[in-house]
């Protein structure tokens, strides 16, 4: 996230000031002049917060160099100088970029903050520890920033959001609920579980799909080369010779031939499909077509539909409080699920027919199409019984026990078919070398000796 200052005139002529979060500098700008627009106002400046790369010194010791993020050169001038620091140089960081932290990273920090939590240790206790014990450059700069910002009383919701370009949207939503709701450690426990879930089933997804569609791909390429390169080279020198070549090895031949031949079309098949997978899945419309259709793919899909499932209800147990409130926990964990389409079902049918038309929560989910007939009679019956929130955790924890083990297998059955592909092309390609190693040139003078010896008898 983008921070930054404006000031601005009023029709009357009064200077006010004000400061607003975007996701990019162009989003920002946009933002402040429709702001303007809007209320009759003058822009007459605004201001990006930028890091500072700062050099002081405190009488004789040795001069101390750090960085501090601000909107202007004057504000870290200031704050040092109060700190009674001799400010010996202060420049803007040139490159001012920030690679996000990795997921192993947030985790660790929720899963230790929710530990220490339990232990009735301060919030702000706990940010300072987190900070000196915090490898990750990034995050650290974060948990300063957010640090500081609390203890200046800001709103805790505000302040983590404005990061979620660090933590991620739902992660940062929830770490700012929790500084406000009566029950942070809850939050922050049920937060780490969820990022844990989401981190295993992310690696066993790319174990199961992934790895061995990329295993796939290289074997593709390396069969290529051998047969468009390699082959070629040996094969050859037997038509050169006006030698007979055997039928695997002549069928691999004119294939070689064909490649090489068109060879640019070979290289577009190839790569052109991937790339325009990739870059539709990126848009918003092909994003929600590959979530659509991901959890209709036989065997994987059912493991996938099954995990979002439990990621909506472990998150809907972790904000549910009462039927009076349960719209927005309903909202933010169809969003916590990641999947577009299946957030797109609860928030566009099953939040309206509840609000519209009061419909209950087990009819509203059953219109939307993305629940299971096992999760709708669970969660009919805690409905019927008012214990939906503890039934939405039994299901998040019956689907978990599930998924795990089934995906398990799932993930060796593809590697054992992975297994035999790379088997068979093996076994192909020792063949068609075998044979070619049983070629042999026809012994120079054989035919006419056969000539001489039939005339003669």
């Amino acid at each position: 996230m983008v921070e930054f200052k404006f000031t601005a005139q009023k029709v009357n002529g009064q200077t006010i000031s004000g400061s607003l979060s975007a996701n990019s500098i162009t989003e920002g700008k946009r933002k402040i002049h429709r702001l303007a627009e809007r209320n009759q106002l003058k822009i007459k400046e605004i201001e990006k917060k930028s890091t500072f790369i700062y050099k002081v010194r405190r009488g004789k010791d040795k001069p101390v160099k750090g960085e501090q993020k601000a909107f202007t050169k004057k504000e870290v001038e200031d704050a040092l100088t109060k700190l009674g620091f001799e400010i010996l140089s202060i420049n803007k960081k040139l490159i001012d970029f920030q690679s996000k932290p990795p997921q192993t990273e947030i985790v660790t920090f929720v899963k230790i903050s929710a530990e220490l939590l339990e232990q009735k240790l301060p919030y702000s206790e706990i940010l300072t520890l987190l900070i000196n014990d915090t490898e990750n450059k990034t995050l650290r700069e974060t948990l300063k920033e957010i640090n500081n910002d609390l203890k200046k009383g800001a709103d805790s919701e505000a302040t983590f959001l404005k990061y979620q370009s660090v933590f991620g949207k739902f992660t940062a939503y929830m770490l700012g609920l929790a500084s406000k709701s009566g029950n942070m450690t809850e939050i922050y426990r049920a937060t780490a579980k969820f990022l844990e879930r989401r981190q295993e089933f992310k690696k066993n997804l790319r174990s199961a799909l992934i790895t061995p569609a990329v295993t796939l791909f290289v074997l593709f390429l390396a069969v290529l080369f051998y047969v468009g390169y390699i082959f070629p080279e040996t094969a050859k020198l037997f038509v050169k010779f006006g030698i007979d070549l055997p039928p695997m090895t002549a069928f691999t031949l004119a294939v070689s031939d064909f490649l090489v031949e068109n060879s640019i079309l070979v290289t577009a098949f190839t790569l052109i499909p991937p790339i325009v997978a990739w870059r539709f899945a990126q848009s918003k419309k092909g994003g929600y077509i590959m979530d659509k259709y991901i959890i209709r793919i036989p065997v994987l899909g059912s493991l996938i539909h099954k995990t979002l499932i439990e990621v909506y209800c472990r998150v809907f147990y972790t904000l549910y409080s009462g039927s009076a409130e349960s719209i927005e926990p309903i909202r933010i964990a169809a969003e916590a699920t990641g999947n577009k389409y299946f957030e797109d079902r609860v928030k566009n049918i099953a939040i309206p027919l509840m609000i519209k038309k009061g419909v209950g929560i087990t009819d509203a989910f059953t219109a939307t199409g993305v629940f299971t007939e096992t999760a709708l009679s669970r969660l009919h019956s805690g409905e019927e019984t008012g214990t939906l929130k503890n039934t939405s955790l039994q299901l998040a924890n019956y689907y978990e026990s599930e998924t795990v083990y089934k995906l398990k297998n799932f993930i060796e059955v593809v590697q054992i078919f992975i297994a035999m592909i790379i088997m068979v092309v093996m076994i192909g390609l020792t063949l068609v070398s075998a044979e070619t190693a049983t070629v042999r040139p026809k012994t120079p003078g054989a035919s006419n000796q056969i000539y001489v010896e039939r005339d003669i008898a």
